[in-house]
């Protein structure tokens, strides 16, 4: 292939298409004299995608601010874009347990009249038919396992995993090796915590000079409600309950339409707390009087949980390197603030499409050229939009109420923090995990039980109003072939048996969505040992991300596995 896009998300879809309309327009400016230079004519594209359709594993809460779709394609309504309901109304909750107040002057950043409330499944599985109207090669079920570099480590395509290996390692009947796919330019647009745009920060140091990127957890369910309960094109976002002070958090309410409700909970893995856990979070948040109003008759119809890289301008890593560029939300290019990415997203990959379009112009793949991409970002209106927020996440990680003073000052200053400040540190979310000293709590916690710790106790799960781990996985579609090897690679399990049980009381029973991580009874060792359900997993790597010890490796399973997020 010429180029390689990793991930059909929103990023790299925009990116495949404005590349063929960008090539077009060069080779028609050279033919008609207005420019000269070399044409560039057809190049094989290719988008490799871990799902089992392009969509399967796209999920966001999702208001889309248009601003970067109407670049791309300018009539996208009539072109059919699936949008679900234009938003007509907002609201902002401030939430106490027993109740809550609707405030009467709506937080800037978070008026959304206008914008358009969308499932982000959907919108990538439209973006990718008019990929395959333009000839781009779209191959799901693809996971790209490993990135392939050259002597002077140049990147030069990637590996796609194998298929048909049993979980002893062996070969099935149905095996089929992976494949190179060699490039030109390899575009990693894999979302948040990519692992191989993880790869490639730690092997040629992208991070270095950055502040550590941080994540939050959005945890979503779909609910059908009776009509009435919530109007179409309402807009509700929530600050409070049930967070404490010290962990960044909040809810979303959004009216979709034939009585369809969004509704879900963001919790910051950059909580201390090692006993938060951020399903139980959203759980807990319906049980709120103003909430569990909206879905009352309700029913849930689908699950999903996906982390976000939150932490913006200053954790964003070096967006390129020989032979490699880096977009979207693997780039740390969401606005925390506006808790919006979608649109950032598909500029950067707009952005970098000019930047390949400009280095097969030139023949030239190395950084040389390809540093150009850094300057677009910088040079448009991400730079004027992610900029003046580069503190808001930062400010959070001090506590709430002194957050809201920070970040109003922040608002009123472009950016400053505390108002003069130029620079809010970010410490990455593992680091902040505070340990239990001794006060051992809940050494009973599996995936179906009620929690043992106070902080959940007033939570049951009655499967009407709020569900357990395994009910929500059913909702989330989640298939893995069992008989493959385990995608999940805890470099250490006896850790996970003696220090993270002494020292945390093992915080992924808790942190995971999908009840994944599990300590278990061993009669052979008289201890709790851990066991890995694999089969569940949502791909939202928040193991990789929030393990205090950082001994979980998140890496792409069989080709095809995972949720179903389908209309999500």
């Amino acid at each position: 292939m010429d180029v390689v896009f990793v991930g059909a998300g929103p990023a790299n879809l925009a990116a495949a298409l404005h590349l063929k309309a960008e090539i077009k327009r060069h080779d028609e400016m050279i033919d008609s004299g207005f420019k000269h230079g070399r044409k560039i004519g057809d190049l094989e594209i290719a988008i490799v995608e871990k799902g089992s359709f392009v969509g399967a594993h796209i999920l966001s809460g999702a208001v889309m601010d248009p601003k970067a779709i109407r670049e791309l394609m300018p009539d996208f309504i009539n072109e059919g874009c699936p949008v679900d309901s234009v938003v007509t109304e907002d609201a902002f909750w401030y939430l106490t347990e027993k109740g809550g107040i609707n405030a009467p002057i709506i937080p800037l950043p978070l008026k959304n009249k206008g914008k358009y409330i969308v499932s982000l499944s959907k919108i990538c599985e439209w973006l990718g038919e008019k990929c395959e109207e333009q000839g781009i090669n779209i191959f799901p079920e693809f996971p790209a396992a490993e990135l392939l570099y050259d002597e002077n480590d140049t990147v030069i395509g990637v590996r796609t995993g194998d298929k048909g290996i049993d979980k002893e390692g062996h070969k099935k009947p149905n095996y089929e090796p992976g494949v190179d796919l060699l490039a030109k330019v390899t575009v990693l647009g894999e979302g948040s915590r990519g692992s191989l745009a993880k790869q490639l920060m730690s092997r040629l140091g992208l991070m270095e000079g950055k502040e550590p990127q941080v994540f939050s957890l959005g945890v979503k369910e779909l609910w059908e409600v009776p009509e009435g309960n919530f109007p179409e094109g309402k807009v509700v976002h929530t600050l409070g309950f049930p967070s404490d002070t010290r962990t960044y958090g909040g809810g979303w309410i959004y009216g979709m339409k034939n009585n369809v409700v969004s509704i879900g909970y963001v919790t910051g893995l950059d909580y201390e707390d090692p006993m938060i856990d951020p399903h139980a979070e959203l759980q807990k948040f319906k049980t709120n009087p103003k909430v569990a109003e909206v879905l009352k008759g309700g029913k849930m119809i689908k699950y999903g949980a996906k982390t976000i890289n939150a932490g913006g301008y200053w954790t964003m890593p070096k967006l390129y390197a020989d032979g490699v560029l880096i977009v979207g939300d693997s780039a740390s290019m969401l606005n925390g603030q506006r808790i919006k990415g979608i649109h950032t997203a598909m500029k950067s990959g707009m952005l970098a499409a000019e930047t390949i379009v400009g280095a097969f112009e030139h023949e030239d793949f190395s950084e040389r050229t390809l540093k150009h991409y850094d300057e677009k970002v910088n040079m448009s209106w991400i730079y004027d939009e992610l900029h003046p927020v580069r503190n808001f996440h930062g400010a959070f990680q001090k506590g709430r109420w002194s957050a809201l003073i920070n970040t109003g000052l922040q608002f009123a200053t472009r950016g400053l923090a505390w108002g003069f400040m130029p620079h809010e540190h970010h410490v990455a979310g593992h680091e902040r995990m505070e340990k239990l000293n001794g006060n051992a709590r809940p050494a009973g916690y599996g995936p179906n039980d009620h929690h043992s710790d106070e902080r959940y106790a007033n939570v049951p799960f009655d499967k009407e109003l709020t569900f357990d781990k395994v009910t929500n996985v059913f909702y989330g579609a989640v298939a893995h072939d069992e008989d493959q090897p385990a995608h999940l690679h805890v470099l250490d399990p006896e850790i996970c048996a003696t220090k993270c049980a002494e020292e945390y009381g093992n915080p992924c029973q808790r942190f995971c969505p999908a009840a994944v991580y599990e300590m278990e009874d061993n009669s052979a060792t008289g201890r709790k040992e851990l066991k890995i359900n694999f089969s569940n997993c949502v791909h939202c790597k928040t193991c990789d991300i929030a393990d205090p010890y950082q001994i979980i490796n998140w890496v792409t399973p069989e080709g095809g596995g995972g949720p179903n997020y389908k209309g999500m």
